[in-house]
């Protein structure tokens, strides 16, 4: 056993880990919680004055026991005050046997790739196997994972994408045409880019929601990605009383996703949310049960996907010899 802790940079991360071995490790996650074989995950919430903290925690059984935390701080006006991303953090990896300190990653490359990777896991169940045009709302990073994520998973030829930042649309398009071979088509609404598609995914800050049940067309899988606090919403909470609903944690959504927003409003309960990816991933429910349905995930982002992403960057770079190896104890 190698000692030390070892310190993995934002671009380490990126050079080790690939968005199809992420899908691989997030599905399984989901595939162990589905089975009763991975504890709750956790999370904690800090506000502070212009954003705040969230503290998300979870252990898998996987080549060796892992836990896992990342802290996340999220302030919306980092940028234009100090030219910083407006989500900074780390993840700390852990023996989950005898607690040591495994590794300590940047953890920006893995939320924006096992969010991504989240939504590809959930679009093979329940999205229409022969899906062809995305819809992606919010075109900053997140956006781009999410388009690359689907395009592993389903046969797409065709993305038509949105922003409130058109000049931001329009960058997203031709970055991403060659890297992903698709046409990408930038549209000045949000409505506009959501109803000629097959998919959707919304990844945007909206404190308000901007999707409406009348904009979104028979068939439609929608992950709803940008609510992963209780002041963000994205869908009118009419879509989810509408359409079959599956969350990535119940309790977490009931808090902070767009679940939180149905319930407020009295449109539905936690009863009426069809059930959980885990269970989904692991054969405990089925996906879509229709072609014309309209399925909605509440993505939150949930821990076990931090810890299996983690530990898959941990074990790539031990195998590579990557990162700076510490001893914190010293």
């Amino acid at each position: 056993m190698t000692a030390g802790t070892l310190v993995l940079t934002r671009r380490d991360v990126s050079e080790l880990l690939d968005m199809d071995a992420c899908i691989t490790a997030v599905e399984e996650a989901f595939r162990l919680e589905g089975e009763g074989r991975a504890p709750r995950p956790g999370i904690l919430s800090f506000p502070t004055a212009g954003g705040g903290f969230h503290i998300k925690a979870a252990a898998l059984e996987l080549k060796r026991p892992y836990f896992a935390a990342k802290v996340n701080g999220n302030f919306p006006g980092n940028r234009e005050r100090f030219g910083l991303p407006t989500i900074q953090g780390v993840v700390v990896l852990c023996d989950a046997e005898n607690g040591s300190p495994l590794a300590l990653i940047d953890s920006m490359e893995i939320t924006s790739l096992r969010t991504a990777a989240a939504t590809a896991v959930a679009a093979k169940s329940l999205a229409r196997p022969d899906s062809r045009v995305a819809a992606i709302c919010g075109c900053g990073r997140q956006g781009r994972a999410q388009l690359a994520a689907l395009c592993r998973v389903l046969p797409l030829t065709k993305a038509i994408v949105f922003d409130t930042d058109s000049g931001t649309a329009e960058s997203f398009a031709r970055e991403m045409e060659p890297i992903l071979g698709l046409e990408i088509v930038p549209v000045g609404e949000a409505a506009a880019a959501v109803a000629a598609c097959d998919v959707c995914v919304t990844c945007t800050p909206s404190r308000s929601a901007f999707l409406r049940r009348p904009d979104l067309p028979a068939g439609l899988f929608l992950a709803a990605v940008g609510a992963d606090s209780s002041e963000k919403q994205e869908l009118d909470s009419e879509i989810l009383a509408s359409a079959r609903l599956v969350v990535d944690v119940l309790e977490q959504c009931a808090s902070i996703g767009e679940l939180h927003h149905a319930l407020d409003a009295g449109v539905l309960t936690r009863a009426d949310v069809y059930g959980e990816l885990s269970e989904i991933v692991a054969g405990r429910q089925p996906g879509r049960q229709s072609r014309n349905e309209i399925v909605v995930f509440d993505s939150t982002g949930t821990a076990l996907e931090d810890v299996a992403a983690a530990a898959a960057v941990y074990e790539r770079a031990t195998a590579a010899g990557c990162g700076l190896r510490c001893d914190l104890a010293r």
